[in-house]
């Protein structure tokens, strides 16, 4: 399997400094600073990045249970919302919020969301966050 690879520069001290955040494959070089990450400045932040990765990693993860099982989706949409929160020694992420919808052939509510809470616990992104609660909401549309 292959191995990725990612990259931060910062510049200045922390509140008046910037930054920029790569990929390995080009796709992504974005500038970051204090503003972006905890103000409404321009430009991403880690967290974002990581919304991206968790939220891709579970609907490909989803597609991938939905197929198994016969049912593959027509589109599924998810969404993930990272929460920040300063704590006594810094600042953490408590919490990811996920929420999906799909529209899939032939199954139920009740199937939809099982699997839904299956992709949750096994891709990869959310084994690597074992120490985030990750909440989801699924929910079958037409």
């Amino acid at each position: 399997m292959p191995e990725r690879t990612a990259q931060a520069h910062w510049e200045g001290p922390v509140k008046e400094g910037h930054g920029w955040i790569g990929v390995e494959s080009g796709v992504l070089e974005a500038q970051y600073s204090f503003d972006s990450r905890f103000e409404n400045g321009k430009g991403t932040n880690p967290e974002e990045l990581l919304g991206a990765a968790h939220a891709g990693c579970f609907t490909m993860a989803l597609a991938l249970a939905l197929t198994e099982a016969g049912h593959p989706p027509i589109r599924i949409a998810t969404t993930a919302r990272v929460t920040i929160e300063k704590a006594a020694d810094g600042f953490r992420i408590p919490r990811i919020d996920l929420q999906t919808e799909g529209a899939v052939p032939g199954i139920d509510a009740a199937a939809f969301e099982q699997h839904a809470n299956g992709a949750k616990a096994q891709c990869p992104v959310s084994l690597a966050l074992t120490g985030t609660e990750i909440r989801l909401t699924a929910k079958l549309v037409d």
